[in-house]
């Protein structure tokens, strides 16, 4: 529990880095998919994590991105009772989708608070959706769409 805690408090405090357009080093210097291992590693829960991302994507859809799955494990820790989950998400065909799942009890409800709204705002600013599925029993699973293009190697 003091993992879980020690966890959800060093988020929070990347969150309102994030808010403030502070990126993570490990976002800034080596991308998406580095930072989202880095997120997984240090997640409370033992999360697996596969991705196939061909390139760089723009600093918002990372930031993005990033924030969504941030929150989303932390949730995951306080809320879901899981002892595992799991990201994983490509690009393809102009989208970029990442998923995170846990074996939670499941319930989470985008009408019960602001969290998940604010996530979906969020993601819809970057021209992508958030979707959301969580039957009691679980699992919760959350998916973020974006609708963009990656970075030329040269940038």
């Amino acid at each position: 529990m003091t993992r879980a805690h020690d966890e959800a408090e060093r988020a929070l405090v990347e969150l309102r880095e994030l808010i403030r357009g502070v990126h993570p080093p490990v976002l800034t210097d080596y991308g998406l998919d580095a930072a989202l291992v880095d997120l997984a590693a240090r997640s409370a829960i033992p999360m697996d994590v596969h991705l196939a991302l061909p390139q760089r994507f723009s600093r918002p859809i990372e930031s993005t991105v990033y924030f969504v799955v941030s929150e989303a494990l932390s949730n995951m820790a306080k809320h879901s009772g899981a002892d595992h989950g799991e990201i994983f998400g490509g690009y393809s065909h102009g989208r970029l989708v990442v998923t995170i799942r846990d074996n939670g009890r499941g319930g989470a409800d985008v009408g019960a608070g602001t969290g998940l709204l604010g996530l979906g705002d969020r993601v819809s600013v970057v021209d992508g959706r958030l979707s959301l599925s969580s039957p009691l029993g679980g699992p919760t699973q959350i998916v973020v769409e974006i609708f963009c293009q990656p970075l030329p190697d040269s940038e």
